[in-house]
């Protein structure tokens, strides 16, 4: 990733009990890891000569965003416009379901419009990361 032209963030709703949020956070960050697996350094050792895996290789913001902003960013980035973007989400349908099969499911029954997320997470081009998210606060 060329970190001088392209950004990732995470964004989460504010209200979330602080386990529902890391865990969302987490979610969205191994989502992201599977579609990005060049962010990830290599592994490295420490001077006791113990091997630690390697980290992604640059920032990545959280931020805080109400639930409706969250859906709009969703909404937003199915827009041609957006389109360069690489886009994850977590759902409270998704928080719901216990087993990956129950939430494929559920999911392939429910109208997006229907969805309520409690993150998204977003990379690409810096100029569109920015757009949708450049005016979100840390999230704290």
């Amino acid at each position: 990733m060329d970190i001088a032209n392209e950004k990732c963030v995470v964004v989460i709703d504010g209200e979330l009990p602080a386990g529902i949020a890391v865990n969302t956070g987490v979610i969205l960050g191994m989502t992201m890891g599977k579609h990005m697996p060049g962010a990830i350094g290599t592994d490295v050792m420490d001077s006791g000569g113990n091997e630690h895996m390697g980290i992604i290789t640059f920032p990545v913001p959280v931020l805080k965003g109400s639930r409706k902003v969250l859906k709009e960013l969703r909404e937003k980035v199915n827009q041609p416009e957006f389109s360069e973007l690489i886009a994850a989400d977590f759902s409270d349908l998704a928080q719901s379901c216990m087993i990956y099969d129950e939430f494929a499911e559920k999911m392939s029954k429910t109208p997006g419009e229907q969805l309520n997320y409690l993150g998204v997470a977003l990379c690409g081009p810096k100029k569109l990361v920015n757009k949708l998210t450049g005016s979100l606060p840390l999230l704290r």
